[in-house]
This record gives structure tokens, sequence and C-alpha cells, in this order.
């Protein structure tokens, strides 16, 4: 009687903990529903943990992550998400973690860790579930999905689930935009035989961007600035000069962008033989707005469109300008571009104000997209570690330490993903000043052969400048007005300037720089 008294009790125990499992779970969701998130989050927490039913288990984790996301702490929330969908589809909880997961993203605007992480989830195996999501929710999705297959040059996958966005969503701006990017991309499969196809669509996809309207579209005015870069540099790479330098003038004035756009305007300007535009746009970029600007390609360019016109004085002070600004940046960056240069200090560099690198390198790097976005997300995961340090009926719990101890994992990651984005760029911007180094001693070189031949040949250039006349540039319309340029910037004529250009050249007489005209 005893024994079987003894198999009874060891076949209930199971029945038991689940009973109490339920119970827990029922309070803790009892407590959630009140708005009683302090007591709700360590009881989901401890049916999380502790329970054996995976129905019961799950609801408990999906649960726990809406806690967080209640209390405003999206970070531990995308945490909590994030488990459920790496734990697969058979999760009961999988489809509302992934929406969860998405909220996450749009709420923390995140855009390495969990684009990267719906790229591993969104499988063939799970495509037929994922289309049940929410319409926008599936956009965003796509469009997400698609920033990592085209990091990864995956340019044919990244198109279809582009083109899978539809137009009543709020990505669609951006969507349009980013295809016109992956279609006009030199690596595009079958690009060669396709150009001109592959082309037509990327410049339909960025007019799409700009026939948008209204405020539906996220980050709309930012996105179309950048398509109106993408239709520029499309017509750039075809040749078409003219247009290329319209799409740039239409990105306004000290926006985000408006000083790449005048950076590559003034190669459209110069390889469409238009070198006073080419140096009014190099002018703009050089006023003293712009002085921690790290530009060293345009001093360069500047250089070259004076040595083209055959001002071989000009050409010289331009290079000295770029010795003087960029030469001793690059032994300043010496230290820190080596194969040696650990990640974590790398973006140390950039994530405070720092006096051991050049300015102009610095806001360089603070200006890139994806560090800003790290920067964002890593203030996002230290006000949270502050908050869970201050609730008082968490602390000294494993709930609390877990949760902390999550949020470090994530803060440890996004330094190791901040590191090789400021690494990279470190190297990149050495790179630049060697670069174009090299382009301006080719420059001085090719100058000093060029006025040797011509002091050989007899050609008195001074006295071949001084024939020329120097005439004011042409009035765009009836509304502007001329104003020679005397050496101040005033802030309405910056971005209107327009060189006149004698040349030095006895083969092709013109006109010179002396005067620069401003609206």
């Amino acid at each position: 009687m005893s024994r079987l008294l003894a198999l009874i009790a060891v076949a209930l125990a199971p029945l038991g903990a689940l009973a109490q499992d339920v119970n827990t779970y029922n309070r803790a969701l009892s407590a959630f529903n009140a708005g009683e998130l302090d007591t709700a989050a360590p009881l989901f927490f401890e049916v999380s943990e502790r329970a054996s039913d995976p129905e019961t288990k799950g609801k408990a984790e999906y649960y726990l992550a809406q806690t967080f996301a209640r209390k405003g702490l999206p970070v531990s929330a995308f945490v909590t998400y994030a488990a459920i969908v790496k734990a697969g589809s058979k999760h009961p909880s999988y489809l509302k973690a992934v929406e969860g997961l998405v909220d996450m993203q749009q709420q923390l605007d995140e855009q390495n860790l969990i684009p990267s992480l719906l790229n591993q989830a969104y499988t063939d195996e799970v495509r037929d579930q994922w289309v049940t999501l929410p319409r926008e929710v599936l956009a965003r999705i796509n469009y997400l999905v698609a920033t990592i297959s085209h990091r990864r040059g995956r340019y044919e996958e990244a198109r279809s689930l582009l083109e899978a966005v539809p137009a009543d969503s709020r990505f669609y701006a951006k969507a349009r935009y980013l295809l016109g990017v992956v279609l006009a991309d030199p690596r595009f499969p079958g690009r060669p035989g396709e150009a001109e196809v592959l082309d037509k669509a990327a410049v339909t996809a960025f007019k799409a961007v700009l026939e948008q309207k209204g405020e539906r579209q996220l980050e709309l005015p930012e996105t179309q600035h950048l398509a109106m870069l993408g239709l520029g540099r499309l017509h750039y790479g075809r040749g078409e000069y003219k247009e290329a330098s319209e799409a740039y003038e239409g990105v306004p004035r000290y926006t985000r962008y408006w000083d790449q756009a005048l950076f590559e305007n003034g190669f459209a300007r110069f390889q469409n033989e238009d070198f006073g535009g080419a140096l009014g746009s190099l002018q703009a970029l050089h006023a003293p707005q712009y002085a921690g600007a790290f530009q060293p390609e345009s001093w360069v360019l500047k250089a070259t469109v004076y040595y083209y016109s055959c001002l071989f004085d000009e050409v010289k002070t331009t290079l000295g300008a770029f010795d003087e600004v960029y030469g001793p940046m690059a032994k300043q960056l010496e230290p820190f571009t080596g194969e040696d240069m650990e990640l974590i200090p790398a973006f140390n560099l950039v994530a405070s104000e720092n006096r051991r690198l050049p300015r102009p390198v610095y806001l360089w790097l603070r200006n890139n997209e994806r560090i800003r976005e790290v920067m964002r997300v890593l203030a996002s995961v230290d006000s949270e570690k502050r908050s869970l340090s201050g609730m008082g009926a968490w602390k000294g719990t494993a709930f609390s330490a877990q949760s902390m101890a999550a949020l470090e994992d994530v803060r440890n990651t996004l330094l190791q993903v901040g590191g090789t984005l400021a690494r990279s760029r470190l190297r990149e911007a050495a790179d630049n000043l060697r670069t174009f180094a090299d382009q301006a001693e080719i420059i001085r070189v090719q100058t000093a052969l060029d006025e040797k031949d011509l002091l050989q040949a007899g050609v008195d250039q001074k006295a071949l400048l001084t024939r020329q006349s120097l005439y004011r540039p042409a009035m765009p319309g009836a509304s502007w007005n001329y104003w020679k340029f005397q050496g101040e910037f005033w802030i309405d004529e910056i971005g209107y300037y327009q060189y006149t250009l004698k040349r030095g050249c006895p083969a092709r007489q013109g006109q010179e720089r002396t005067e620069v005209g401003a609206e």
C-alpha cells in the first residue's frame, strides 16, 4: 500500500508544478492587465524560467517582452522578443514576437542588430507564415531585410524585397530610393548587358520618391534629397553631366546632404566643361561654414579645373592650400589605422569629443549614419540600465540581474559593431588622404612640365592672359542680381557662386578667374 501511495505522489508532482506555473502566470497576467507592471514582470520571468509546459512558458516569455515594452524599456523588450524569434516558428508566440521585434526596431530606430536578426529568421521555411503578418509590418520587414541584402551584395534578393513594399506603406519612399541605388549599382548581376533597362528602372524608382507628398512617408524630405543625389550619380555615370548637375542642384541649401551635392556637382560641371560653375560649387564648399568638412578631393578637383585652364599659379596656390589643410592630418591618423587597432578603442575615438583625431575626420566619422545609429541605441541601453538599477521592486532579484546582464551583452555587441565601423572609416580616411596627396603630386609635376613646355615654345602666358577680356557670368533670370565677390561669405550668397575664367592655354583662348558672381 505504501508503495502505491509513493507512485501516486510521483505521478502528481508534475501536475502540481504545472498548476503552480499556471497560477503564477495568471497572477502575472492579471497584474499586467491592471497596469501593475512592476509586479507582473518578475512573475512572467519566473514562469519563463521554470515552466516545463511549452504553451505556458511561451506565453510568459511573450508577455514579459510586452511588459518591458509598456514600461518604456524597448531594448529589454527587443532582447526578449529576439529570444522567441531565435527559438523558431514552433514557439507558441512566434509571429507575435516577430511583430513585437519590428515595433521595437521602429521605437529604437535600430539599423544593425534587429535587421540582421530578421534577415537570419526570414527563411523559406517561415515565409508562408510571415505573409500573414499585418501588411505594414511585413513591408517594414521587407525593407529592413533588403538593407542587409544590399550591404552583403545580394542585389537580386534586395530588389525582390524592395519591390514587395506596397505603395501605401510608410516605407514606400525609402524602399524606392534603395531600389534605385541597388539597380544603379555597377555590381548588379547582368548589368553590362542590361544597363539601359536597369538605369531606366533606377530613374523610375528615384522619381517615384520625388513624387511622394504628405507626412505619411517616413523621413520623406531626407529620402527625397538622397533620391536627388542618386539621380545625379546615375546621370553622371552615364556621361549625362547637364542632367546630373540639375539633379544635384535640386538638393536644398543647408540641408544635411547639401555639401555632398555641392561636391559632386563640382565634378558634373567640370565634366560638362563649365569650369566657372565647378569652381563656384567648390567656392561654396570651401566657405567658413564648412571649415570642419573632410573633403580632400575637393581641393584636388579645384586644382584640376585650374590645370585644364592652364592657370598654373592658381594650381600651385590650390595645392598649397591642400597641403596646409590635409598634410598634417595624415600623420595625425597614423596611430589609429594600424592592424593592431582594437575595436572598442576605435569606437571610443568617435563616441565622445576626441582631440586626438583631426577635427574634420572626427566630424566625418560622427556623421556616418550607421555610427550615429550605434551611438543612439547605446544611449538607450545606458538609459535602461539606469532605469533598472533604480527600480526598487526588482532590486536584488535574479530577474533584475539577468535583465542587466542582457543589456550589457547588447552593449558589448554594439561596441563591437561600432568599433568595426569606426576602424573601417578611419582607414578609409587615411587611404583618401594618401590617394589625393598622390594625385596632388601628379598635378604638381605635370604643371611644372607644362610650364616648361610653354616657356620653351616661347609662349608669353602673361601677355596671353592680359589680352583676354573678363565678363560677368550670365544671369539665370530677371529676378537675379550680381555682386562681385570681395572675400566675404554672406550666408544668402553661399551656393550661388559662379567663377569667370580666362585661359592660359595658347591653343584655346577663353576667360580667367578673378570674379565670382552670387545671387
